[in-house]
């Protein structure tokens, strides 16, 4: 699938360097997600993708470089300006980050509760309704220890999704979920960015999810400490002359045609 000329930049990465201290994790990364992209963050263990994700999301500061939500500037905004700009954002944490004490309804009414003015009723009836959306209609009033994996990740999906954001941040979705409860999930992304509009940025090593759900990407690489390749995955999985993209991208077919042919 090829890039819109056309496209609108949701996010602007310019010339960004991410470090702790002196060590430097990535330096020189430019790229654009643009309105409705399902972009993935990819590359090995240890490159920094969930420490862009961070900075993507103003949890960390880049040492050069700028991000940009639209035309503005994220990186420069005033603290009250970069609030407001995080308003139209929602994040889902590896672990789904639900209050073990909270019911599901509890929790995704937690945000309207602090956001709007919406009164505990209708808190209620928007919480039912987003709950419903990942599939968890009738889960009200369960509390996370009482659901499955899989279910923990569409609840704190659903509560990322509470104050209707225009980008959705996840990080590593299919951490710890089998392959059914994976699929499934990576389905529920598909649909709520169809249905939605809204912009989905993805951190995974997950090639079944790279390519069932990303539509451009971002590599980066941990020994030169910057980004090797971008673009639509399954054209760098079937075009790019880089042998590290390569080699991610088409790990695991050598052994399923060894087992083939065995």
């Amino acid at each position: 699938m090829s890039q819109n000329p056309a496209s609108v930049p949701e996010v602007t990465v310019r010339n960004l360097t991410m470090a702790y201290g002196d060590f430097v994790l990535q330096r020189n990364l430019s790229f654009q997600i643009n309105r409705g992209d399902i972009f993935v963050v990819m590359g090995g263990s240890g490159c920094g993708k969930s420490t862009l994700m961070r900075h993507l999301i103003g949890l960390n500061d880049p040492v050069e470089g700028e991000i940009l939500y639209g035309d503005e500037s994220f990186t420069r905004a005033e603290p009250e300006r970069r609030e407001r700009m995080l308003r139209g954002v929602g994040v889902l944490y590896q672990s789904g980050a639900l209050w073990s004490s909270m019911t599901l309804a509890e929790n995704v009414g937690l945000v309207l509760g602090e956001f709007t003015d919406l009164g505990p009723d209708e808190i209620r009836d928007v919480a039912s309704l987003k709950l419903a959306l990942v599939g968890l209609k009738g889960f009200e009033d369960f509390y996370p220890s009482e659901i499955s994996g899989g279910m923990q990740k569409r609840a704190g999906l659903a509560r990322a999704m509470s104050l209707d954001p225009k980008m959705l941040f996840i990080d590593e979705p299919s951490a710890g979920l089998d392959p059914i409860s994976s699929r499934l999930l990576d389905d529920l992304i598909l649909e709520l960015r169809d249905s939605l509009g809204t912009t989905v940025v993805v951190v995974t090593h997950e090639l079944a999810s790279i390519f069932a759900i990303g539509n451009n990407s971002v590599f980066l690489d941990a020994e030169s400490r910057t980004m090797i390749a971008q673009g639509p995955p399954t054209e760098l999985r079937d075009h790019s002359d880089n042998p590290k993209v390569r080699s991610f991208l088409h790990r695991g077919e050598h052994q399923v045609m060894g087992s083939e042919n065995g």
